[in-house]
């Protein structure tokens, strides 16, 4: 998401670089080129006529034409207002005490909101709550089992009553049970239709009355665009919606409606959802996302995604192998594989300050990281330890296994050495550091030093041996 967006900004911002001053005429020209590229965005036309507007009042008010670097005062200027416009955001569940606390989810089929329901209840769970989620969707074929395949799957019980057909009711019972059982969090998934109608707003609007929750969530698609705008216009009328949120932000829509939904509103994007898995679900921070959309990065984001996959005996046991220059082919494996559980490699990289733009559109091949996997897993113990035995016949053997030319096995190990020595120094920096000087090796190795397996734009002349370049000749 915020791909397009991003492009077209920083294209803005390098123009005006280029410049030493720029007058009032040149700002006028920029913010019209800036609209352009909201309103491509799928951004609400009002939003974004109203964001130029407030830019171009503080941009001169801040005399941006006086300056040496009126780049770098417009991107500034950019930034608070996209934070300003999304925000200001309080992501935090107000629990009370006694519970339950009562979680209220409502939106329209298929944005996703059963899935979100899982999402939170493994959320609430990682923070030491006691969830129970509420099968209160009697409409839809199957969610009542697609709810309790979820529960299962993230070991959170469900509340089901098959014979109902008052969800009001069925509600009410479940919070009843909650207390009865120790549950301190209830998440109600509640029914949804194809398109909003009455009957659909009458019976969430009847639970929240009867239910009176802590929140009350509005689950939208980012992918449908102003419709989800629109969508979230009138459920807020109709319920007062306490917040947002967004699902399928790691889709490769333009992102208008997370740029337009507080705005036309009133109420803020609470949470998002980053992909399919259970623990794809993050607090939504508008001075991040702004940060992504100005392609500066995230790296709080990026830490605490790290923090995510390590836990503190493995992160000592990493540090004491980095040290003493003892990391192997399997240390280097088990890295590679937490790191692609943190996402899409190129999502990742653009995560780190300053590496958006330099990334620019190199293409990393994941497939690239299956096949070095292959090659590592072909090798004997002993070989990943100490690739510096792999000889000829073992490079071939290797090759054989893992589906690849020998001499993509001898770059893959020249590569190491150098890996190891980075690993080395990155033992004494920080986790952010730590992750900055890892993906910047990373997108080194990407754009040239990566070893280029079958399937990729093969091996580079300089990779290859004598024997196998004389065998190539002979062909």
């Amino acid at each position: 998401m915020f791909d397009a967006l991003t492009d077209r900004l920083q294209g803005v911002f390098r123009g005006l670089r280029g410049r030493g001053r720029v007058s009032e005429e040149n700002v006028v020209e920029v913010m019209r080129e800036i609209r352009t590229a909201l309103l491509e965005a799928d951004v609400h036309l009002d939003v974004a006529r109203a964001f130029c507007d407030e830019v171009k009042l503080k941009a001169v008010g801040a005399e941006v034409i006086k300056t040496l670097r009126p780049a770098d005062v417009m991107v500034k200027i950019v930034h608070d207002e996209l934070v300003s416009l999304m925000g200001p955001v309080d992501p935090k569940v107000p629990f009370i005490t006694p519970g339950p606390t009562v979680l209220l989810m409502a939106g329209l089929q298929g944005s996703g909101k059963t899935t979100t329901c899982g999402k939170m209840a493994r959320m609430l769970l990682e923070r030491a709550k006691r969830p129970l989620m509420v099968a209160a969707d009697l409409k839809r074929p199957a969610a009542i089992d697609q709810l309790e395949v979820i529960g299962g799957q993230i070991g959170v019980p469900v509340y089901t009553e098959r014979g109902h057909q008052n969800t009001v009711k069925v509600c009410r019972n479940g919070i009843s049970h909650a207390r009865k059982t120790d549950h301190d969090v209830v998440i109600l998934d509640t029914a949804g239709r194809l398109a909003i109608d009455q009957d659909m707003m009458d019976e969430v609007a009847r639970i929240a009355t009867t239910t009176n929750p802590q929140q009350i969530y509005l689950v939208i698609d980012a992918m449908t665009g102003q419709d989800a705008v629109n969508t979230a216009k009138v459920f807020n009328e109709r319920l007062e919606l306490d917040g947002i949120i967004l699902t399928k932000f790691d889709s490769d829509t333009r992102g208008g409606a997370a740029l337009s939904v507080k705005h036309v509103t009133g109420k803020p994007i609470k949470f998002i959802g980053v992909g399919e898995k259970m623990d794809a679900l993050e607090e939504f921070h508008p001075d991040r996302i702004a940060g992504r959309i100005l392609g500066m990065g995230d790296i709080l984001t990026l830490v605490e995604q790290a923090q995510k996959q390590y836990d503190a005996g493995e992160a000592a046991k990493l540090e004491a192998k980095m040290k003493s220059g003892s990391f192997t082919l399997d240390d280097f494996l088990a890295q590679l594989r937490k790191m692609r559980e943190m996402g899409p490699m190129k999502d990742v990289i653009k995560k780190v300050p300053g590496m958006s733009e330099a990334l620019g559109d190199m293409d990393v091949d994941e497939t690239e990281f299956e096949r070095m996997e292959a090659a590592i897993l072909s090798m004997t113990p002993k070989e990943r330890t100490n690739p510096k035995i792999i000889d000829v016949s073992r490079r071939r053997r290797i090759a054989r296994g893992a589906g690849c030319d020998p001499s993509d096995v001898s770059q893959l190990v020249k590569t190491f050495e150098p890996m190891r020595n980075m690993m080395k120094m990155m033992s004494g920096q920080s986790l952010g550091q730590r992750l900055k000087t890892g993906l910047q090796f990373s997108k080194m190795m990407a754009g040239g030093g990566m070893p280029k397996l079958k399937g990729s734009a093969g091996a580079t002349r300089r990779t290859l041996s004598k024997k196998d370049r004389r065998k190539r000749r002979r062909k």
